[in-house]
């Protein structure tokens, strides 16, 4: 079967490389002139660990991370220190992180040469007839799979956009240039307004992140500084981890998700992956694992069914899952963000008083998934 992929994000990647692996004739298209993986550390959980499995991949990523994390003590930390909950251990037993780049770049290693094509941006047919057109020529194709990020230009095109909506918070993430020892915590600490989170990486490094609740666009003269200036009187080591980064490595961004859930992921033979299908906020740290479960599915329903029964398939199993967890997870950021000195400490008791093993299970549901979701 001959199949396009738009976008060399990880979620195009996995599904290119898997599918190649399953002898489809796969051709990638990107626009960046040089494809690489912006952005600093990536959490997989259990639900990305099975679905790399279910494709083979494991092999290809597991170099790539430790299961030392597994051990820290995580969960929900005041600015003092003070834990508010910590998770039970086998509730980040299967928490892996890795850096973003180390990821793209061995997925895009284990493609066949040829198959990624960069500085090229593709569209789609409006009715989703699977063609691709690149520089005004035309290919046709038995699928193609859009996984071209928050703001897709396939998804305009296949008349599915509902737009995208800010979820009133900036973030800064970084990854530190040394190995820092963070004394085997990790987790997220919760402010008024404000967030820090803390995640090891297998090298020692470590890489975080920092949020403010901010109008949208709301510049700063320098990042690094302004992460430093905010979060100055919190527990250690957040100052020392952010001191210990590049000026020039500090990334922000203003976070969106969609504005709606789509009506559907399909247009004809054209699909939905990632991003471009249910972009999420990043609170429950479950962008990169839905775009892996997405590409999993259709790579195991396209080898047990044909392609018209597979794409259809692939809306029915995919939408409700991924939509519930993009709810969540915009949630999860609401209640984190509180500004309200009122609304932060009812939360905060909250958390306090909640069994760790309630706050578990919920975290291990999300991480669920088997090839029939």
């Amino acid at each position: 079967m001959r199949i396009a992929i738009i976008g060399a994000g990880i979620g195009g990647l996995v599904a290119a490389v898997a599918l190649q692996q399953d002898g489809h004739a796969v051709t990638v298209w990107e626009r960046q002139e040089r494809p690489g993986a912006i952005g600093a550390g990536l959490s997989l959980f259990g639900n990305a660990a099975a679905a790399l499995d279910a494709v083979g991949l494991t092999d290809l990523v597991a170099p790539l991370t430790s299961d030392e994390v597994s051990t820290f003590a995580a969960g929900q930390r005041s600015p003092s220190g003070r834990w508010l909950v910590r998770m039970p251990p086998d509730a980040v037993a299967s928490l892996r992180i890795l850096h973003r780049a180390d990821l793209h770049d061995a997925l895009s290693r284990a493609l066949r040469p040829g198959t990624l094509r960069s500085a090229s941006a593709a569209s789609v047919i409006p009715d989703g007839t699977p063609t691709v057109t690149v520089a005004g020529a035309s290919e046709e194709f038995d699928l193609v799979v859009a996984a071209d990020g928050i703001r897709s230009d396939a998804r305009r095109s296949l008349g599915l956009d509902t737009g995208v909506r800010y979820a009133g918070y900036t973030a800064w993430r970084g990854v530190t240039r040394a190995p820092v020892n963070v004394q085997g915590e990790a987790g997220e600490t919760w402010g008024r307004g404000r967030r820090f989170g803390i995640a090891p990486l297998p090298d020692g490094r470590v890489y975080w992140f920092a949020t403010q609740t901010v109008p949208p666009g709301t510049e700063f003269v320098d990042d690094r500084q302004a992460v430093i200036e905010r979060f100055r009187d919190w527990h250690a080591p957040i100052r020392e981890l952010v001191e210990a980064t590049d000026p020039t490595a500090v990334l922000r961004h203003d976070i969106h998700d969609l504005a709606r859930p789509l009506a559907s992921f399909v247009r004809g033979r054209t699909i939905l992956v990632g991003d471009a299908a249910h972009a999420m906020t990043p609170d429950l740290g479950q962008g990169a694992g839905q775009a892996i479960e997405d590409a999993a599915s259709i790579v195991l329903l396209l080898r047990r069914h044909g392609v018209e029964d597979a794409v259809r398939a692939y809306d029915e199993v995919r939408r409700p899952r991924s939509q519930a967890v993009a709810r969540r997870s915009r949630t999860t950021g609401q209640v984190a963000q509180f500004a309200s000195p009122p609304l932060a400490f009812l939360r905060d008791a909250a958390l306090t008083l909640a069994p760790a093993r309630v706050v578990g299970s919920a975290a291990l549901r999300v991480q669920a998934w088997t090839p029939s979701q």
